[in-house]
């Protein structure tokens, strides 16, 4: 007996106009579903329902081929998105660069420091850098999620304005790990624990600069079609959600024999 997951209707519709599509090659050979009369439409209906009946597994197939095509047309798409917004994404001095700056392979990441999943991701990708020597990491701030998630990247960002980008990787780690609210209190607390100067990282959180670079970031986003975190960008590929340890090195390899 075959078993799967009850598809989203308009997948599975389209997965039955893909089973049927033999019907558009079978007109080739006289056979016209625009030519036949209300009664031979109605036959021909119930002959296909009962063949699905007998043969659930065509309806599977199908929906699977339509799943690739849709994956395939997907990585197109993004892979022409990516070429188009590379000097943003890969090149934009205003991003925060981890790892080796001059590794032979670049991951960035959309982050927001409210996101579970980007929480759940930070270990694999220290684990990463820490395995790896040849990777280029960017972190980007999108903070899409609370009002906290806008305060802990604006604090992040004016570290870094302030303070350089040692002091930045340490409010980014210590953000991605703060339970509890994003708030003064909490920031003064933290400020503290990193070295810096609060109320001049509080001052420069409400500058221009600052808020200049997370309207480029959300801009970039849009044109990406991001509208979730974390997201990655590696090579020619977006990655959406969660991306655990051992397949970002896969993929990290996979990246590797593609470009030399």
């Amino acid at each position: 007996m075959i078993r799967f997951r009850p598809p989203h209707r308009a997948l599975l519709a389209a997965a039955l106009g893909l089973a049927l599509s033999a019907g558009a090659a079978a007109a080739a050979d006289g056979f016209d579903l625009k030519h036949m009369t209300p009664q031979q439409k109605a036959d021909f209906g119930r002959a296909v329902r009962a063949y699905l009946f007998e043969h659930p597994e065509v309806l599977v197939e199908a929906i699977d081929k339509l799943q690739a095509r849709q994956a395939e047309a997907q990585a197109a798409d993004d892979a022409a998105l990516i070429k188009a917004n590379a000097k943003a994404i890969f090149d934009d001095p205003t991003s925060w660069v981890g790892g080796n700056p001059d590794g032979d392979v670049t991951l960035v990441e959309f982050m927001d420091y409210r996101c579970g999943y980007c929480r759940k991701a930070l270990p694999d990708i220290t684990r990463l850098l820490k395995a790896d020597g040849k990777v280029r990491f960017i972190v980007k701030e999108l903070p899409i999620l609370t009002p906290d998630s806008v305060v802990g990247a604006r604090y992040a960002l004016a570290v870094r304005q302030v303070a350089g980008d040692a002091a930045y990787a340490k409010a980014h780690d210590a953000l991605m790990v703060l339970t509890g609210p994003i708030n003064d209190a909490a920031l003064t607390r933290l400020s503290g624990k990193i070295g810096v100067d609060f109320d001049a990282v509080k001052t420069a959180m409400a500058g221009p600069e600052v808020a200049h670079i997370l309207a480029r970031n959300s801009a970039l986003a849009d044109r990406l079609q991001i509208n979730g975190t974390p997201t990655f960008v590696l090579g020619d590929q977006l990655l959406r959600g969660y991306v655990p340890y051992a397949q970002l090195r896969g993929l990290i390899a996979q990246t590797r024999r593609e470009d030399g």
